[in-house]
């Protein structure tokens, strides 16, 4: 068990038998665990699914209610049923793969008082590889402008800073705007590199170029739209005073919808959410139509 106490928020959405072996294996270190599970009620008027089937263990709170309220709005809800007596939070999703001391390593490094957040270096869950291709550059525990949401560590006394998540962002880019708060306020954020958290970025296909194999994600046309417009607030947000972060973001969002245009078999779909995308980022605006069916979307119209 850490020396931190240590609570896990993990946030789900039709989760599968994965969801439990990441509760059982957060148990291990973690004082207690929330499961937010973001499953709405089915469309035919049937009961919602328990999320953990047969298992019962009273360090385990389940906030279910059938509502998508998306990742932000999620998160905060779980932030809002901690423990008094929580020192830190491990955020997670709901089909990570905690590789064995992981949360001890991670509270380790949070035993710094300087540190405020630490997040682990994610790894291709299938190849392996980091996902930063010059990570191996860098300390083993260097400062960052954010980490990914699952496996951040989070110190509880930063909350009083920056208190939640997002959630007009819905889902994209809750994680990054976070971070980039949470370092605006003077919170000081590290990646240890000696720590891999294996992680999934979903649908990810081969295709050929230029003679090369390349592998690209695809997503729904809903996750574009969210992806773009986000990252273009974050963007006209933070350029005045992280205008690094902001050109290497713009070069990200340039080579996303050039992928989109590219490998994307269903452009006609997908190349206009991303100039939708683009509209709103500049107008702060939402188009409805990008609201997944069945979500609660907390945010301007």
């Amino acid at each position: 068990m850490s020396p931190l106490r240590i609570t896990a928020i993990v946030t789900a959405y039709h989760p599968d038998e994965l969801l439990r072996g990441v509760v059982e294996s957060a148990l291990e270190a973690c004082e207690s665990v929330i499961v937010v599970d973001n499953t709405p009620l089915p469309q035919d008027g049937g009961e919602l699914a328990d999320p953990l089937p047969g298992f019962a263990d009273p360090r385990v709170t389940v906030l279910g209610g059938g509502r998508n309220l998306g990742l932000a709005a999620g998160l905060n809800r779980g932030l809002a049923h901690l423990p008094a007596d929580a020192e830190a939070v491990l955020l997670l999703d709901q089909d990570s793969v905690i590789p064995a001391g992981l949360i001890e390593g991670l509270a380790k490094v949070l035993g710094d008082p300087g540190i405020g957040i630490v997040g682990p270096s994610p790894v291709d869950v299938e190849t392996g590889k980091n996902y930063e291709t010059l990570a191996e550059r860098f300390e083993q525990v260097d400062d960052r402008d954010l980490v990914i949401t699952s496996g951040m560590l989070l110190r509880r006394s930063c909350l009083e800073k920056v208190p939640g998540f997002r959630e007009d962002f819905f889902v994209d880019y809750v994680d990054v705007d976070f971070c980039l708060r949470m370092k605006r306020a003077g919170v000081r954020i590290v990646r240890d590199l000696s720590q891999q958290m294996p992680h999934s970025i979903g649908d990810v296909r081969a295709h050929g170029f230029l003679g090369r194999e390349v592998r690209i994600g695809h997503h729904a046309a809903w996750r574009h739209y969210w992806t773009i417009r986000n990252g273009l607030i974050l963007i006209k947000e933070h350029v005045g005073h992280n205008p690094k972060w902001a050109v290497t973001n713009a070069l990200f969002l340039a080579r996303w919808f050039a992928q989109v245009v590219v490998f994307e078999p269903k452009r006609r779909t997908h190349v206009p959410a991303c100039l939708k995308g683009l509209r709103d980022g500049v107008t702060g605006r939402v188009a409805q139509a990008y609201i997944p069916a069945g979500a609660e979307y907390h945010g301007p119209g």
